[in-house]
């Protein structure tokens, strides 16, 4: 069934597509050249310089699914900030509770009642008794990691191969040859990940039960699918292995749901009855607001009480200035109890199924060798005939020149879609039009790939 694309011709289809691109967008161009005298790259963020067609969109004003670049043009979301907006752009219920906090104080160094909401919805939502705040799912991670390092003693953390945990030292790391290696394009890394880390692909149990067999891992950080190389499922019994391995080990378990939240409003965890002991989320918690949150057993609050000196919890490395803000705990409250709601999505789930059933008649009547895969909200396409087992197998199968393509065709014609790999998001204010218009996109787009 697999179908070779020709090169030559994607070539020449890409710079179409990216003369189209230039030609239509003079304001964005204007604006990044403006930007490139005082900012690297033309871009506030570095990773920005990813996307295709030579620049970033400038974008004017975005609500619900959709947006509004600087020429005026308007998009169907399918990115949405990476899960970041994964509610969909100013929902109307979070609009109006952070207006309503920005009349009444945005920080203080202190606690306010929306935190005892926050934290009695996401014990309620995942189970876990405990927990803390921070400004994004990295310093959730990093806080996890030090408060499971204090109490296990252990110095060793324990990823999975091409795993994502924003930009957590331990996690850029990688396999070469079978050999843990730090991750290409991994910039200026304070040591060695090898000194810090061990790496296994995720799914090899005997790889993982021989790394914990040392007993000097504190905690195994995880996705419960991975989702930055492509969506990168379980086998069956892998979350059931390696919650024993980890407790024969003497292992801390910690599940970073920020992508993964897309399966439910509990995440994987809840779906699939996981029992990590810790839980971590942060981009779309806050609406679009920075914020996160990490809960953990009453045993791991025990001993971290125990070991931690109240005169010296404010210079332990957890927590910051502004985490737990007035601001942020408002946006997170107003999401869990009004926006990422059991019914949104059902909703949500829905649409990504008619997204993944779309692009997937698309592949057969192509008879192109690529498959599509959901979790729950989340969709994404593979230029690979059969899912991939691990994080190794789906880097493999990358096609960064095919990816850039497929990406800015959409874009050309009103569609966003995820840019490092072709991942679709669903928020409530996604539509089953939406999702069509994007299937008769990504059609036109096979059409012209295979003539």
């Amino acid at each position: 069934m697999s179908t070779t694309v020709d090169r030559s011709r994607l070539k020449a289809l890409m710079a179409r597509e990216t003369a189209s691109f230039v030609r239509t967008h003079p304001k964005s161009a204007a604006l990044f050249r403006k930007a490139r005298r005082s900012m690297p790259g033309g871009v506030p963020m570095n990773w920005m310089s990813k996307w295709p067609g030579g620049f970033p969109l400038f974008v004017s004003r975005a609500q619900g699914a959709r947006f509004t670049d600087a020429d005026g043009h308007a998009y169907v979301d399918l990115c949405l900030g990476d899960t970041g907006a994964m509610t969909g752009h100013a929902p109307p219920a979070a609009v109006q509770a952070i207006r309503s906090r920005l009349d009444r104080g945005l920080t203080a160094m202190l606690p306010t009642e929306d935190a005892l909401a926050v934290s009695a919805e996401l014990k309620r939502r995942v189970g876990l008794p405990y927990w803390q705040f921070a400004l994004t799912a990295t310093d959730a991670n990093r806080f996890s990691l030090r408060l499971a390092r204090l109490v296990t003693g252990r110095p060793k953390i324990l990823v999975f191969n091409y795993c994502y945990h924003g930009t957590v030292d331990e996690a850029f790391i990688t396999l070469k040859d079978g050999k843990p290696a730090r991750r290409r394009g991994n910039i200026g890394p304070p040591v060695d990940p090898a000194l810090t880390t061990k790496v296994v692909e995720f799914n090899d149990l005997p790889a993982l039960k021989a790394a914990l067999a040392p007993g000097d891992v504190a905690a195994v950080l995880a996705e419960p699918a991975l989702t930055n190389v492509g969506i990168v499922a379980p086998a069956p019994g892998f979350h059931r292995a390696l919650r024993a391995l980890t407790r024969k080990a003497g292992t801390l378990l910690i599940l970073d749901e920020t992508h993964t939240i897309c399966a439910g409003p509990g995440g994987c965890t809840r779906e699939w009855k996981l029992s990590p002991d810790f839980w971590v989320l942060g981009k779309p918690i806050g609406s679009g607001i920075p914020a996160a949150a990490y809960g953990f057993t009453a045993e791991v609050a025990r001993r971290a009480q125990e070991l931690i000196r109240v005169e010296d919890c404010d210079v332990g490395g957890i927590g910051g200035t502004l985490a737990a803000n007035a601001l942020s705990m408002a946006a997170m409250r107003v999401t869990l109890e009004k926006i990422l709601t059991p019914a949104a999505f059902r909703r949500m789930d829905a649409t990504a199924a008619r997204f993944t059933s779309g692009v997937s008649e698309a592949i057969q009547e192509a008879g192109v060798g690529w498959h599509v895969t959901r979790l729950g909200c989340r969709a994404e396409y593979l230029f690979h005939e059969t899912p991939p087992r691990n994080g190794g197998e789906a880097a493999a199968a990358a096609d960064f020149e095919l990816e850039r393509f497929m990406h800015l065709y959409s874009l050309n014609r009103g569609v966003l879609l995820t840019p490092f790999h072709n991942m679709a998001l669903m928020s409530p204010a996604t539509t089953n039009a939406d999702v069509d218009r994007h299937t008769s996109i990504f059609r036109s787009a096979l059409v012209e790939l295979l003539a």
